[in-house]
């Protein structure tokens, strides 16, 4: 298992192969929009991402996990049947977008999903800031012209994720700057 994630925990190996099992089966079917590659290849990368600044069984199983709900239509309950904890099934949680289709123009929704994530934990916190650094490198190689909102979104979505891991924030505000800086 630790050959297919390549992350490897002193103290909950378990938990980190049961989590990275888990996404890898709720997204089997599902592809990389650019890429065409398995999904799971992105709650890979997150979860590598936050192993590298924290040994936290929950934000690395949470990571795995991070799309679970709003792509794969697996609720909180699910997750802590499965033998989630509470605090890893709260992050999962806390990662969500709140918004739905209905609830206006996408710049309202995200505006929305923006003050939810505002209220959420440094540790959730920490989690979109690696999910930021993955989707953000594969947005701007990927599609120039999404992009331009993706981008704008993601220079708002970083005033709300300051008191996450600082490594990852500057990394993330480095990607964002870096793009605007080539435009």
């Amino acid at each position: 298992m630790i050959e297919e994630h390549k992350i490897k925990h002193s103290r909950s190996q378990g938990l980190i192969d049961f989590a990275y099992r888990f996404a890898k089966e709720a997204h089997e079917s599902q592809v990389r929009k650019y890429t065409g590659e398995p999904y799971i290849n992105h709650p890979v990368e997150v979860a590598q991402i936050v192993a590298s600044v924290t040994d936290d069984v929950r934000a690395i199983a949470a990571a795995f996990l991070h799309d679970i709900i709003e792509d794969c239509g697996v609720k909180v309950k699910q997750l802590i049947d499965a033998g989630f904890s509470f605090d890893t099934a709260m992050l999962v949680n806390q990662l969500t977008d709140i918004s739905l289709p209905t609830d206006g123009n996408r710049k309202f929704r995200k505006e929305l999903d923006r003050r939810y994530l505002a209220r959420a934990t440094p540790l959730a916190k920490t989690i979109k800031l690696a999910d930021l650094i993955s989707n953000s490198k594969s947005i701007i190689k990927h599609d120039k012209k999404f992009a331009k909102t993706y981008m704008a979104e993601k220079r708002e979505l970083l005033k709300v994720l300051i008191d996450g891991d600082h490594t990852l924030y500057v990394r993330a505000k480095n990607i964002v700057d870096d793009y605007y800086g080539e435009l």
